[in-house]
């Protein structure tokens, strides 16, 4: 176990921790000026006060669809699907009305393409195999992991290119499936385990949890991923 990194008077101006474990750090006595914090962040406290509570009610006022992706009820559950996928629908609309802006990036973020790639990969892992238990092959166009086996295996193709409309066409197809099974999904189906096969196939953490849990997962990958789209997308129309 590597004992914790100390840093004492030195200069961290502009750095940047990206897929950091900062569990338990401390950061005592420093001068943090228009500083951004992105993560599951919880227990967090500032000058002594934990500011997590005024974080999380913010981001509900803002995003009134994040109560419903913690409710046990399945309705509640179908409406936040259904509000998920019209985001994104009214996004896509904004992408194709400047074309060109899909393959942008900023601050090494994902492109917009790369970002609903991702979600194709979300939904066949963490919803097909996981809550169907499905053993079948990943759709090729997404983007897992990029740590090794999984980078590129049970399907995924990393050379491929396809086209938004290709991708928005995967994406619709996913959103109808999952609106169907969410249609007649219940509550005890979804308290129930999950059905993950026995596989070295991501996610290999997925073992253990009820199909609830993994279905969170999906709604919440899709939630975030929308908001960083949706911001990454103001970054780059302030900038033209």
């Amino acid at each position: 176990m590597r004992t914790m990194t100390r840093y004492v008077d030195e200069d961290l101006h502009g750095a940047e921790f990206r897929e950091c474990d900062l569990t338990g750090a401390r950061l005592i006595g420093v001068v943090m000026q228009d500083a951004v914090i992105d993560g599951l962040v919880t227990n967090l406290v500032v000058n002594g006060v934990e500011v997590s509570e005024y974080v999380e009610a913010e981001l509900d006022r803002r995003h009134p669809v994040r109560v419903l992706l913690r409710s046990e009820d399945p309705a509640d559950l179908r409406e936040a699907s259904r509000q998920l996928h019209a985001g994104w629908a009214a996004t896509i609309e904004r992408i194709r009305r400047t074309p060109g802006i899909e393959r942008r990036s900023v601050n090494d973020e994902w492109s917009a393409v790369q970002t609903m790639r991702h979600l194709v990969f979300v939904h066949d892992s963490w919803f097909r195999r996981c809550c169907l238990g499905s053993t079948e092959l990943f759709t090729p166009m997404g983007i897992g992991p990029t740590v090794e086996p999984y980078r590129e295996a049970h399907g995924l193709d990393l050379s491929l290119d396809p086209a938004l409309d290709e991708i928005v066409s995967v994406r619709d197809a996913q959103a109808a499936e999952l609106e169907a099974w969410l249609d007649e999904v219940t509550a005890v189906q979804l308290a129930a385990p999950a059905p993950v096969p026995d596989d070295d196939v991501w996610p290999p953490y997925a073992r253990g949890r009820s199909v609830r849990q993994c279905l969170r997962t999906v709604l919440n990958e899709t939630f975030e991923h929308h908001r960083f789209c949706v911001r990454d997308l103001d970054l780059i129309e302030a900038q033209r």
